[in-house]
């Protein structure tokens, strides 16, 4: 088990194990009575469901679908065949805290509204790998969202709370290597099994779990085994198939039971990695950097500690959440020079008595730093430190893609979360801003599920573009380029970019940070405007080498990448396209035209065969 840095969105723990989608272009209709649903998260026993038919697929029409879509599964892979089926509005896969944010807001009894959502994974009851940290006042925000979803999140998940932050910066620009800054912004240690306990249905907690579950979601401890091979088309054949009301999945337990899922709506929040939603390889975008972490929950040797206030530099009433000095290393060394060109630094969380959490971090890098040197580095700067760890409670291998391409545009699978790219792409950060995220995604597709008219494209496409929308996709560009500049910093660049950062006003660098509609301070990055007097006011602060790099990089990234950064920082370039729906043309050409060549030939005395009319119905 392990812990996570504040700056940590998504990890080893999000990646999708072997989640390869199953999915079933056409349901299976069994009997009530016969039919069942294996639960999933891979646990090695299931729990079955009843199949609802309280859905508005017309029970006609999947009747008129079955026989055709067994023969098919079964014709093009023997192996596909399903044994159970069930159906539901939304169908969520994964059991992440993206994953169970978006299927608790979605299911939520709010305005008298119930949607029948149904959360799959085989994973289900493994517990969740990462410890969070998060500011507070950010935190408070996604309290009152889920409050305003009849969702109440409460203050038990909050574990630990420091009401200040520090940073060292020093062995550059003057700056001595014990000053300590101080940030007076409170931060938050979540507990990670409270969370997960509250995202989750009640019947779904273990008696050893404190309280109950408040989510109204269903769970099924089972995979998609779907991979998708260009838009909307998956293989192996058969396994996922879209139509005009919906979608079929097949699902396979870890015990190999195949059960067919008719849905309305996916949504996939399997991690960066996805393998059913794709990225935009149309669009020119720069490939991912990654943050890796090693870290450690351990108790420490406090007996020869003079002032029990701190361990070692640490204060333990406040959160260090950067230490980028490098006095670990001996002058000259092989392992300082690779410090300063790779640099990574400490991240600090004192917990209860002598316990502490660890983790040296690669911030961001193409390609990743090794564990095995962030794990060398941090017990080497424990050792200088005078820090002896008497036990591990828990050892982190952190993991987490930044940037990268978007989803490409008119899939019908909604990817959420990291498999939307929604992690930080200059920090990392990713727990706020998709718990904020699901918030609206959830508010537009009940808004869609609520639709006499019901479209599922239209529905998807106003789910991408509540999470990109053309505001925020020009925020990103602009973060996007934060990640490439501090990607190319050996460790004197970074001191001096943070220390600069760091004495900005509180509202810009903390919007910068987590940079979400919604979350605290993001008025101060959501326009041109905004981000241009961040810009302007952060190189102000910067020492002068570190400020005139900054702005060669932001030339020579506007040569190399074209718009994006332009035009998140003036109105001259518009806005990035967006997610929007367009509807698709119902008639193609020139319908006068075409009538007028009907109408002469039926007056015709030498043409005898006329065209039937494009626009009528012909009887069967």
């Amino acid at each position: 088990m392990v812990a996570v840095n504040p700056l940590h969105a998504v990890a080893l723990a999000v990646l999708p194990s072997a989640a390869y989608a199953f999915v079933s272009p056409i349901p299976v209709v069994l009997s009530p009575s016969s039919a069942r649903v294996t639960p999933l998260s891979g646990a090695p026993y299931c729990t079955s469901y009843r199949v609802r038919h309280s859905h508005s697929f017309p029970t006609t029409s999947i009747q008129s679908r079955t026989t055709s879509s067994t023969i098919f599964a079964s014709a093009s892979n023997p192996t596909l065949t399903p044994t159970s089926q069930d159906t539901c509005d939304v169908l969520v896969l994964g059991s992440g805290p993206a994953a169970r944010s978006i299927a608790t807001l979605l299911s939520s009894k709010a305005n008298d509204k119930a949607y029948d959502v149904l959360l799959a994974d085989s994973n289900y009851d493994r517990r969740w790998a990462l410890n969070y940290g998060v500011w507070q006042d950010e935190w408070q925000s996604i309290c009152k969202l889920y409050e305003s979803f009849n969702q109440p999140i409460g203050n038990e998940v909050i574990d630990r709370l420091w009401m200040s932050t520090d940073c060292f910066f020093g062995g550059s620009f003057d700056i001595a290597a014990e000053q300590r800054m101080r940030l007076d912004r409170p931060y938050c240690r979540i507990e990670r099994d409270v969370l997960r306990r509250v995202l989750s249905p009640a019947s779904e907690v273990k008696t050893q779990n404190d309280g109950e579950g408040t989510a109204n979601y269903r769970v099924t401890r089972a995979n998609h085994m779907s991979k998708c091979t260009s838009v909307n088309i998956y293989s192996p054949s058969g396994s996922m198939v879209h139509d005009e009301s919906g979608t079929s999945v097949l699902i396979q337990s870890k015990d190999g039971d195949i059960s067919q899922v008719r849905a309305k709506l996916v949504v996939d929040c399997t991690g960066h990695e996805s393998k059913i939603v794709l990225k935009d390889d149309r669009m020119k975008s720069i490939p991912p950097g990654f943050q890796i972490a090693y870290g450690i929950l351990a108790e420490v040797d406090e007996t020869s500690i003079p002032n029990n206030d701190f361990c070692g530099p640490y204060f333990k009433e406040a959160m260090t959440l950067f230490d980028y000095r490098t006095d670990h290393f001996p002058e000259g060394s092989n392992e300082l020079a690779k410090a300063e060109k790779a640099p990574t630094f400490m991240y600090a969380m004192p917990l209860n008595g002598n316990r502490i959490f660890f983790e040296e971090t690669s911030l961001v890098a193409r390609p990743a730093l090794s564990f095995q040197e962030c794990k060398d580095r941090c017990m080497t700067r424990l050792e200088h430190l005078g820090i002896t760890v008497t036990k591990v409670e828990e050892e982190e291998f952190c993991y987490i893609p930044m940037g990268g391409p978007l989803p490409a545009k008119d899939q019908r699978v909604i990817g959420f979360g990291g498999a939307a790219a929604m992690v930080h792409p200059s920090t990392g950060y990713h727990l706020c801003r998709a718990m904020m995220g699901a918030g609206e995604v959830a508010k537009v597709i009940r808004e869609e599920l609520g639709e006499k008219n019901w479209n599922p494209d239209r529905a998807a496409a106003r789910a991408y573009n509540a999470i990109w929308s053309p505001t925020t996709i020009a925020q990103r560009n602009f973060a996007v380029f934060g990640g490439e500049f501090l990607m190319k910093q050996n460790v004197v660049g970074l001191r001096g970019f943070f220390d600069g950062f760091f004495k900005l006003p509180l509202g810009l660098w903390g919007g910068f940070l987590a940079g979400w509609p919604g979350l605290p301070n993001n008025e101060n990055h959501e326009t041109w405007w905004a981000r241009l007097v961040f810009g302007l006011t952060f190189v102000s602060k910067l020492p002068v080498s570190v400020a005139v790099d900054m702005l060669g990089s932001i030339a020579t990234y506007s040569i190399s990448e074209g718009v994006p950064l332009p035009q998140s920082v003036t109105p001259l370039l518009g806005l990035p396209d967006g997610y929007e729906y367009r509807e698709k043309k119902s008639s193609i050409g020139d319908v006068a035209a075409k009538h007028e060549a009907r109408r002469m030939i039926m007056e015709s005395t030498v043409e005898e065969v006329v065209p039937v009319d494009f626009e009528e119905k012909t009887a069967a």
